[in-house]
């Protein structure tokens, strides 16, 4: 079991103006306007066309992270933890795979995470090895899969006048992608057994 008896999850709500991302940009957005000595019409003009054309990369974000929400709130991150964690030690080395195939699946390694960390850290206590470095080779391995991740390949392909050629870049890509996973792997293995002094 995860813990040793059923215990109530707390479900806090904050928000932290400070620390969030968008209060940055929001920002910066609003020193761009002065230094700019944008007229408000045009910076409303502005603000409204970067909203339409990042509308569905919001979205996407959004439900990717109201599924992680509803993931780790359900228990469903714990028992996928549980079961994974009969795979014992080999778990280390699969462990950077859940990050590649979540950035695969998402095009981001945030997203990534935020599906895939708590899973990792729950596995990584059940088979007695550091949460941090499982975490870690999640985002590691998320790295690794953003090279075959169809969002990049379609920008890559777009930004050098390749469009139509995604599958090739696909092939090519992929064969890297595996080989850096698997040394990842290799080094997560390592780390967790071995090299065990690594670990903070």
């Amino acid at each position: 079991p995860v813990v040793s008896e059923a215990t109530a999850y707390a479900a806090v709500f904050k928000f932290d103006w400070f620390s969030a991302t968008g209060t940055a940009i929001l920002f910066a957005a609003l020193l761009s306007i002065v230094w700019l000595k944008m007229k408000p019409s045009d910076a409303i003009s502005t603000f409204g066309s970067t909203l339409k054309e990042l509308a569905l990369p919001i979205y996407s974000i959004g439900m990717v992270l109201a599924f992680a929400f509803i993931s780790n709130y359900s228990g469903l991150s714990s028992t996928l933890a549980l079961a994974l964690a009969h795979t014992g030690h080999a778990f280390t080395f699969f462990s950077p795979f859940l990050g590649w195939l979540g950035v695969f699946l998402t095009g981001s390694d945030t997203s990534s995470n935020a599906l895939f960390a708590a899973l990792q850290a729950t596995a990584a206590q059940q088979i007695g090895v550091s949460d941090l470095l499982l975490v870690a080779a999640n985002t590691t391995g998320g790295v690794t899969g953003k090279m075959i991740s169809p969002q990049s390949i379609a920008i890559a392909c777009a930004a050098v006048g390749l469009v139509g050629k995604e599958s090739d870049l696909f092939r090519f890509t992929v064969k890297h992608s595996l080989i850096f996973t698997c040394i990842v792997g290799v080094i997560t293995t390592l780390q967790a057994y071995v090299l065990t002094w690594m670990i903070p």
